[in-house]
């Protein structure tokens, strides 16, 4: 089956296909680096990831650009405000996101920086201009004008009718229902930043800056664009306006929004006290692998209320996974295969696939990979599987994590940052005993882990239990957690 999307121009789910053979061009919009990701910002950029290797698992060559927007209106007015430069100001938000990104295995795209585009922003605008779309106003500013551009609102569905003609709007952000001439280059004002430019010195608008990324790096018309449901309206809706208005062409032929999350049954705010970074969700000792498990559990179209009971289920399905990664991988089967088991392992990947193919149904995939795990430790428990079963199984897993990425033991060095950038930050009052414990237990290397295992063999076989208890202890207060099964001694990181 194909995979069908759904498409946030048409309103429907559709028939995904790319312009171009096999290539999949795709943007999606990136952080505003003016402070640290929240779990409702990193929900759209796994949902983004998910579907970037779900097009590579299907076949699809990808090419993924995303954006830093690295200058807009809080980032201007927060840099002014601590005395330093836009550079200066968004270098530390930019490498947190990315470290963020990292520790939550997020693939790092192609990534483009506004300030890097800022002369191609103005030609753009320039032409915009020539072709009667865009008018320099006296302080020097430009900005759209929108009843150039008849298809406004076309993909909010908005009805603008009785907008009225010539109103302008300066601010990156406004109101939802509020469709005005709105800033393509804003002239300077005292003590902001600014650039030189063909149009005057000043500086792009919020809007302005992903169509040129975007066309620069994917061409004028491109497969899909992505990014969370809060930018369909202005974001999206402007991008749309200014660059068919340049190019009368589609922009993107496909447009993917996630939703953003509740917490705990409400929406998230810093005045709520429901407010979290993932920075804030490691310290507390929860891993990254259950956050990217929990943040994928929903399909990116619903609402998911992530809540701190469902990153604890989460943690246990992890763990579910990985114990049933170990059992395969270390157990001793007899050679052949079983019928029942084939057809397990092939209808289990065949399920998952379907579901990912109907809208990145990511539920109802996680559902298929968690029944054959089920009914495989059953199976194993029984003595139903065979050395060529335990393949086909792992076979299937792997296909599952090639997604969801969540099999591979949490990166520690990753959590060792942001346990010393919680130190530099001054938190050192956050940081939970559980992440302290994660991270001692890297500090035994594999090859003293098996070493001791080797001890706890020798002493069972001498029947010296005590000795052996006594060595278990000790990994397990190192991070170790140790199985003694009928086929050996098993270890995994906790």
């Amino acid at each position: 089956m194909p995979l069908r999307l759904y498409n946030t121009m048409s309103a429907k789910v559709e028939e995904f296909r790319p312009l171009q053979d096999n290539e999949v061009r795709m943007y999606s919009c990136g952080p505003t680096v003016y402070d640290y990701g929240h779990i409702g910002n990193f929900r759209t950029f796994v949902a983004v990831d998910i579907l970037r290797r779900f097009l590579r698992q299907s076949g699809y060559e990808v090419r993924h650009v995303e954006n830093i927007t690295d200058v807009d209106d809080k980032i201007i007015r927060n840099s002014a405000r601590e005395g330093v430069s836009v550079k200066q100001y968004t270098a530390k938000y930019e490498k947190a996101f990315l470290e963020d990104s990292a520790t939550l295995n997020i693939e790092q795209p192609v990534l483009v920086r506004a300030t890097d585009h800022i002369q191609e922003m103005a030609n753009f605008i320039a032409e915009l201009e020539k072709k009667g779309f865009a008018y320099r106003a006296e302080d020097g500013s430009y900005y759209f004008r929108i009843a150039k551009f008849p298809a406004y609102g076309k993909l909010s569905k908005k009805d603008f009718a009785g907008m009225e003609d010539g109103a302008r709007v300066d601010v990156d952000e406004y109101e939802k229902d509020n469709a005005r001439d709105f800033a393509l280059w804003k002239a300077p004002k005292p003590g902001e930043a600014s650039w030189d430019s063909p149009i005057g010195r000043g500086r792009p608008g919020w809007h302005i800056e992903c169509s040129v990324m975007s066309m620069l790096e994917l061409g004028e018309s491109f497969d899909l664009h992505a990014g969370g449901e809060d930018l369909i309206f202005p974001h999206h809706e402007n991008e749309i306006a200014q660059s068919e208005a340049l190019t009368g062409k589609p922009f993107a032929h496909f447009w993917f929004h996630a939703r953003f999350l509740l917490v705990e049954g409400e929406k998230m705010s810093k005045s709520a006290g429901n407010f979290f970074t993932i920075r804030d969700l490691v310290l507390k000792g929860h891993k990254p692998s259950s956050i990217r498990l929990l943040l994928a559990s929903v399909p990116y179209r619903n609402q998911l209320n992530f809540t701190f009971d469902g990153l604890k289920q989460a943690a246990s399905n992890v763990d579910k996974l990985r114990n049933f990664q170990l059992r395969l991988t270390t157990s001793q089967f007899s050679p052949g295969s079983s019928p029942e088991m084939q057809q397990l392992a092939n209808e289990s990947a065949a399920r998952m696939k379907a579901a990912l193919e109907d809208d990145l149904n990511t539920a109802q995939a996680q559902a298929a990979i968690f029944e054959m795990v089920r009914k495989a430790n059953v199976a194993i428990d029984a003595g139903q599987i065979k050395h060529d079963d335990a393949r086909s199984l792992l076979d299937a897993l792997e296909k599952f994590d090639e997604i969801f990425a969540v099999l591979k033991d949490d990166d520690t060095l990753k959590m060792q940052s942001i346990l010393q950038w919680a130190k530099e930050q001054g938190r050192e009052s956050d940081i939970s005993a559980d992440l302290k414990e994660i991270v001692g237990a890297q500090t035994i290397s594999d090859d003293e882990v098996q070493k001791k295992i080797g001890e706890i063999e020798a002493a069972r076989a001498a029947r010296d239990f005590k000795r052996s208890d006594a060595i278990r202890a000790e990994l397990n207060a190192a991070g170790i957690m140790v199985e003694i099964t009928k086929d050996g001694v098993r270890w995994r990181r906790k």
